[in-house]
């Protein structure tokens, strides 16, 4: 009997999953699939986005489940985000939650087909029926060039990262903005000290002119 394959970390597969804290790169991102769902408000209090990552976390490992029995394991990625504002300084200067509006997304690893994520949805749906799933999709996004840095700590003290990539180091660089801000949470915040998060915060650019 042949001897079942290695667990994959699909993430560090991805070069630009990898970030260094104090450091700003500018990184190509490959397309990637996620399982998204789209929201609005505070994440701290907004029961839409809790009802959002109990969604997405079931579906996630039913998934890795169907993949693993099939011969192929994988460690289920990172919890990750899109966010935006009409005001972005709603994220730097302000940081008002309340006018945020958000995707939370898990990665889907490329070999998982689309008739295998409408299964883990159906099972899902059917077992413990989350009050987003309706909302889930998974859906392809193409980010191409970034640049993004490490934050550790908390959350709210990602302010002074963010305007210094924003009004700093893009525009020092001939780029400009194009995409909404991406966080990558490396860390179980359920789990491990604020003070020792670790995001990788990342911003689709483009050249300017």
């Amino acid at each position: 009997m042949a001897a079942p394959s290695p667990k994959v970390d699909v993430k560090k597969a991805i070069s630009s999953y990898r970030a260094r804290a104090g450091i700003v790169e500018i990184v190509d991102v490959p397309v990637l699939r996620y399982l998204m769902i789209d929201g609005h408000g505070d994440p701290n209090t907004s029961v839409e986005y809790a009802d959002a990552v109990a969604t997405l976390y079931p579906v996630a490992y039913t998934l890795k489940f169907a993949s693993k029995q099939a011969g192929r394991d994988y460690v289920v990625p990172p919890l990750e985000a899109l966010w935006w504002a009409e005001d972005m300084d709603a994220f730097t200067s302000r940081r008002d939650k309340s006018a945020w509006d958000w995707t939370v997304m898990l990665m889907v690893p490329d070999w998982i087909g689309p008739d295998l994520v409408d299964a883990a949805v159906s099972t899902v749906a059917d077992r413990k029926a989350p009050r987003s799933i309706d909302a889930l999709r998974c859906r392809s996004l193409a980010e191409g060039t970034c640049v993004q840095t490490l934050h550790i700590g908390p959350y709210d003290a990602e302010a002074g990262t963010l305007s210094a990539m924003h009004h700093d180091f893009i525009p020092a660089h001939g780029l400009r903005m194009t995409g909404r801000h991406h966080e990558i949470y490396l860390n179980d915040v359920r789990r491990v000290a604020p003070q020792q998060l670790r995001t990788i915060l990342r911003q689709p650019v483009e050249k300017l002119g």
